[in-house]
């Protein structure tokens, strides 16, 4: 039996969803890994610690700063260039570099439909023919008459904070304008008198 802290110490504070990927093994070993918006790495630390070939970018320095130093002490052997200073709609990576991009809790925070469509084909751009697309963000699914209209897409939800919502028709509509198709069926985890967050896996087809 693993105890917790075992538990813990492996996988860190991993979104379960994430987590749900791996176990399934759609998060190849000899695979290139990016975390698209990686806040302070919380997604990212059992890769590391498990050897994969990881990147990240995100638009605060603290952040990539923290990713540096989390690499530095779990994974020695990447290089710093592998950790960027880069908006996710202006990533500065090679086209169809990576096989999975991950992108947890990032595109809720578009601006504005110009700003999702530039985040999302920046991170469509950077993925491999065949490889994994992996966001979680808000939606309104389950919770449509609880939002509040702001402008566009950006809603107030209940528990206070604004946010670019999707829903089903969009992500579907998405996901068949990318071409791609998806590896599960929209989910979406309602918290209660808070928010929605809808899990969407979109396999990238091959040429």
């Amino acid at each position: 039996m693993i105890a917790a802290t075992n538990l813990e110490r492996m996988f860190g504070n991993i979104d379960i969803y994430l987590f749900d990927q791996l176990l399934r093994g759609r998060i190849p070993r000899e695979g290139r890994i990016l975390d698209a918006g990686c806040g302070h790495g919380r997604n990212i630390r059992y890769l590391l610690n498990a050897g994969y070939d990881v990147s990240a970018v995100d638009t605060d320095p603290n952040a990539i700063s923290e990713a540096l130093r989390l690499a530095a002490g779990l994974n020695a052997s990447l290089p710093p260039g592998n950790f960027r200073l880069d908006p996710v709609e202006a990533m500065s990576f090679d086209a169809e570099s990576m096989d999975v991009v991950i992108s947890i809790a990032v595109l809720h925070f578009a601006a504005d439909d110009r700003q999702f469509t530039a985040m999302v084909e920046s991170m469509w751009r950077v993925l491999k023919p065949g490889g994994l697309f992996f966001s979680r963000l808000a939606s309104n699914i389950g919770m449509e008459s609880r939002m509040i209209p702001k402008q566009g897409r950006r809603f107030l939800l209940p528990d206070g904070s604004e946010r670019y919502l999707v829903d089903e028709a969009l992500l579907l509509d998405w996901t068949r304008r990318l071409g791609g198709v998806l590896a599960d069926p929209l989910k979406t985890t309602i918290v209660q008198d808070q928010r929605c967050m809808t899990t969407w896996v979109v396999r990238k087809g091959a040429v």
